[in-house]
């Protein structure tokens, strides 16, 4: 067979169904092998970054990695920035790139360059394939790699003349890899710190929303009796309706949160990555030193606030049972939970009440708590919210909480605008039974409008929300913040939005007032493809949101 069909084939073994991207004049083979193929569709998208995004998307939801595919050159440097997103979010994602032939890369010559030197630094491993006899080993690697704890991205680059090849192999089939787990002297250790400590709590980062940890990070919570903070992409890790969330840390430096964790005395951060949330933000308190147990996939990385006093470094589910086993031989199980989660009610009550302010209030434009209520309602406890990166994405952090892991995507370590269009599309050929809505600023909604056409062409029921406010809204919060409400000019102009879905020969509508919202939602479900909801918002909130965080008292 063409050394293209065994790459069909390889991928058909590790159960792709999906490949999102653009096709060019150097992956021609791999094209004509891929249309034979029963068990894999390919999307064909707009914009190579966009089928990155949905890679990323469908990658973090599943659990397998999402596949992307461009072209050589332009189409490699369209596909690096959602690459980049996808691996500093820790998305699995295998990117399958075209080359021109190998007779052509030693010298200057129409598009070539040196795409996998550039993708290195923002992918756990890329490399050509140089010979047709490779391709099963590489294949297998790729994924074996991109879905590793931490999860991540790796890129195969194809040549064309290597596609063409004539070749007789078969794919490797791959197995389950059972992960480390924790040593059980750290475990005995943390153990200790937490028997030793008279206020801990727990710090739940992105790493608890997958392969299983949320259960077990549940079962731990209960037996310890003491509170959880999440960050954004910890949401859903443990339930926003148990008594021990304490909801979303990453706004401000005077939330609710942020507070209770200066007054701990213990941090045991879960699946925290640091890009997640600085800890300068979190651990500030230089005259007041607290212990911490970090627990994780990988080493704590080196920080000067962040020095973890245990580490206890294992597949996260296991680590967690390890810890709760070894936490019932030491403590009888009449005893537990160690500490009283009563305690934090008064604060978790003020939190919640806090979390409910404007959602009720009908001004408009519409109060972004009251947009995000409304959406709640809207959406049952599994269905999937993604938020692009902007104004908006500071409320969707703080206000719109989760019961289910996984369920609210939001791109955090590299804050890529433009990501949440495309991911919903991702999102939405994960799970086709669930709602997806994609939250959006006005500016980078733009950024990736084009896939509304493919959304339109593969009648893809995703309801896309856009906050108008004919600017850049975060840059414009972040600049009022330090220059005594001053800020450049970051204002531009926007579509019409009726006229933009009519031409996209979808559903739109844009909001006159605030009581329009839910019956804009339950419509916007009903359709057969993509449908847009316009929003102007009041970002005059973002201000009385500082002032108010600014003031609060640690009340535990």
């Amino acid at each position: 067979m063409k050394a293209s069909d065994l790459l069909i084939k390889c991928l058909e073994k590790e159960g792709v169904t999906r490949i999102f991207g653009l096709p060019g004049e150097e992956n021609a083979d791999f094209m004509l092998s891929l249309k034979k193929s029963k068990k894999i569709k390919f999307i064909l998208c707009r914009h190579e970054q966009s089928a990155a995004f949905m890679a990323d998307a469908y990658g973090r939801l599943t659990g397998k990695a999402g596949v992307c595919l461009s072209t050589l050159g332009p189409g490699v440097t369209n596909l690096m920035t959602g690459l980049a997103d996808a691996n500093m979010d820790y998305a699995p994602v295998v990117a399958i790139i075209g080359q021109g032939s190998t007779k052509r890369l030693h010298k200057e010559s129409h598009q070539i360059m040196d795409s996998i030197g550039m993708i290195k630094p923002i992918s756990k491993w890329a490399q050509t394939i140089l010979s047709s006899e490779n391709i099963s080993e590489m294949v297998r690697k790729a994924f074996k790699i991109a879905e590793a704890e931490k999860p991540g991205v790796t890129v195969l680059e194809i040549p064309e003349d290597v596609a063409k090849e004539k070749i007789i192999d078969k794919p490797i089939e791959p197995t389950l890899i059972r992960r480390p787990a924790a040593d059980y002297r750290a475990v005995n250790d943390a153990l200790d710190l937490i028997l030793k400590s008279k206020n801990p709590i727990i710090l739940a980062g992105n790493g608890t929303v997958r392969k299983r940890a949320s259960n077990r990070l549940r079962v731990l919570t209960k037996n310890l009796g003491i509170g959880v903070v999440n960050t954004f992409m910890g949401k859903g890790g443990i339930s926003k309706d148990d008594e021990h969330c304490l909801y979303t840390i990453g706004l401000g430096s005077g939330d609710f949160n942020n507070l209770a964790i200066d007054e701990s005395d213990l941090v045991i951060t879960i699946g925290y990555d640091l890009v997640e949330y600085s800890p300068s933000a979190w651990n500030r308190l230089k005259k007041k030193k607290k212990k911490i147990i970090h627990v994780d996939y990988t080493p704590a990385e080196i920080d000067k606030d962040y020095l973890p006093d245990v580490e206890i470094i294992s597949d996260l589910a296991a680590a967690l049972y390890q810890l709760n086993k070894r936490l019932l031989e030491k403590i009888n199980k009449n005893k537990l939970p160690l500490f009283n989660i009563k305690k934090r009610k008064k604060l978790r009550n003020l939190m919640t009440k806090d979390l409910e302010l404007n959602n009720h209030d009908n001004s408009f434009p519409m109060k972004p708590q009251r947009i995000l209520s409304e959406v709640r309602k809207f959406m049952n406890n599994d269905d999937i919210l993604l938020s692009d990166v902007g104004a908006h994405k500071m409320w969707v952090a703080r206000e719109y909480n989760c019961a289910v892991p996984n369920t609210c995507l939001i791109s955090n370590g590299f804050c890529t605008m433009g990501f949440a269009l495309p991911g919903s599309i991702g999102a939405k050929m994960a799970f086709p039974k669930k709602k997806i809505v994609s939250i959006n600023g006005d500016a980078g909604f733009l950024m990736n409008v084009q896939e509304l056409e493919t959304a339109v062409r593969y009648k893809i029921n995703i309801i896309v929300i856009v906050w108008l406010d004919g600017s850049y809204g975060l840059i414009k919060w972040k600049q009022q913040l330090q220059y005594e409400g001053n800020h450049s000019d970051l204002k531009f102009n926007n579509p019409n939005f009726k006229f933009l879905s009519d031409s996209f020969g979808m559903w739109g509508v844009e909001l006159t007032k605030a009581e329009e919202l839910p019956s804009a939602l339950k419509e916007a479900s009903m359709q057969k493809g993509p449908a847009i909801i316009g929003i102007p918002v009041d970002y005059s909130e973002n201000m009385e949101l500082t002032k108010r965080l600014g003031k609060i008292t640690a009340i535990i």
